[in-house]
């Protein structure tokens, strides 16, 4: 059952139709990036074993919008499966901030439905003011203007995540996904992933590549400092895939030893550099020109620039914990791609990967009309061992702060930490305990830790 929505980035199970649940997954959906709400299925996709009706769907659907503030449109398809049926709810995105009728405004966070602070709600509601630029059409764009072959080529990588064939012409594929207007014209979205030159008409949207000799932009010298600079245009996918290719040919290889055997490692995680850059293609802000991607590499570090600053409630504080698209349709056509695996999860895994190969964690830098991350390259990096990979994100900023430091406390951990409660940060570090990594000294206000 599972499979017949693979190809949905955000997806949610509901085995019943409860009202007051569908209410939840619909306005976290409507604020979030839209997303399907599979009824009558659990989460390993198994049937219920009272089936739902329509009727019995229908009346939820009604209930479950009355309690959304505004009213949130929606549609539903029935699919037939052993057993009986099952209904999926589809929820766009909305430009318009969204409430619950107790007042609840929702976002969709990984697999949950997470109220807003005060402070996100503002956030969020000035994003949904400032338009919906990638669904625009673009001034003087064609049909014509798309090209064939890319096209294609995501039809068919849809067609596979789907796992079934697609209903519909190309064209109507298109508009269903915010690539076409009504009247068949290219929107900024469609340009920016089927376009055969998209750049033409939105010459903002290519990338940057410079490979610095040395720590600075200028030489010795006092002249430009780099090695290599590469414009990088077409549509998105080509975009990352060139890019990707430049990096990966400009990054060094090293050895690394773990235990007793000797190991060639590149200069960066791969799955890091490709995170990195994948966010920069798919959440800078568009409606700024005069500015690209760029991508510096230097000796010592690796900056990907992203123009615009975080997009909706997100800060550098919270960007580990919550996901907000700036442009949802780029995200979903990214997403079929396979460049992007789960939604939600790319910037734990990007600290993971550097620390787990013995770099700093990544470093984010947000300006109101830029975003900056920068992996540092840790020279004389040893192998993190094995049993760190089970860690969660927390810890491995926790097992930072010892290794620069020597040693952290509860105060220090808390912190690091602000947004956590004092008792998930207690157990944090009691397993590390338990697993042998970290040594407690002292007790009570006295204790500390140090690497065992």
């Amino acid at each position: 059952m599972n499979e017949l929505l693979i190809s949905e980035p955000l997806t949610t199970y509901l085995p019943e139709a409860d009202p007051a649940l569908l209410a939840e997954a619909m306005v976290a959906f409507a604020n979030s990036d839209g997303g399907a709400i599979v009824l009558g299925v659990d989460e390993a996709g198994r049937l219920s074993d009272a089936p739902i009706h329509k009727e019995e769907l229908e009346g939820a659907l009604l209930a479950a919008e009355q309690r959304c503030r505004p009213v949130i449109p929606t549609g539903w398809e029935q699919f037939e499966a052993a057993g009986g049926p099952a209904f999926v709810v589809r929820v766009a995105r909305s430009p318009e901030l969204h409430a619950l009728d107790d007042g609840r405004v929702l976002i969709r966070a990984g697999a949950e439905n997470r109220p807003l602070t005060g402070e996100q709600i503002r956030l969020l509601a000035a994003t949904k003011s400032s338009g919906d630029f990638e669904a625009e059409a673009v001034a003087g764009a064609t049909r014509a203007d798309l090209d064939k072959e890319v096209i294609a080529e995501y039809l068919q990588k849809r067609e596979s995540r789907r796992r079934r064939p697609l209903s519909g012409t190309a064209d109507e594929v298109l508009m269903e996904v915010g690539a076409l207007t009504a009247q068949g014209l290219p929107t900024v979205a469609g340009l920016l992933l089927f376009g055969a030159a998209p750049q033409a008409l939105l010459p903002q949207s290519g990338l940057v590549f410079v490979k610095f000799i040395g720590t600075d932009p200028r030489g010795s010298d006092g002249q430009a400092g780099y090695g290599r600079r590469e414009e990088i245009n077409g549509p998105l996918a080509r975009i990352i895939e060139n890019a990707w290719q430049l990096v990966h040919e400009e990054m060094s290889v090293g050895a690394v030893v773990e235990g007793l055997e000797r190991e060639e490692r590149l200069e960066y995680p791969p799955f890091a550099v490709r995170e990195a850059l994948v966010n920069a293609v798919c959440h800078r802000d568009y409606r700024l020109q005069g500015r690209r991607i760029e991508m510096r590499m230097f000796s010592d570090r690796m900056e990907v620039i992203s123009p615009g600053g975080l997009p909706g409630f997100i800060t550098v504080d919270n960007i580990v914990e919550e996901h907000f698209s700036r442009n949802p349709r780029l995200v979903a056509g990214v997403f079929q791609w396979g460049y992007i695996e789960e939604l939600g999860l790319g910037v734990d895994r990007m600290i993971e990967a550097m620390v787990q190969e013995g770099h700093p964690p990544p470093h984010f830098k947000a300006r109101p009309h830029a975003f900056t991350v920068t992996l540092q390259n840790n020279r004389d990096r040893k192998v993190v061992p094995r049993w760190e990979s089970n860690m969660n994100e927390r810890q491995m900023r926790a097992l930072t702060h010892i290794r620069e430091s020597g040693s952290i406390a509860n105060r220090e951990y808390r912190q690091l930490c602000p947004d956590v409660s004092p008792e998930t940060l207690r157990l944090d570090l009691v397993d590390l305990v338990s697993k042998g990594v970290l040594l407690k000294i002292g007790a009570k206000k006295g204790t500390y830790y140090i690497l065992k």
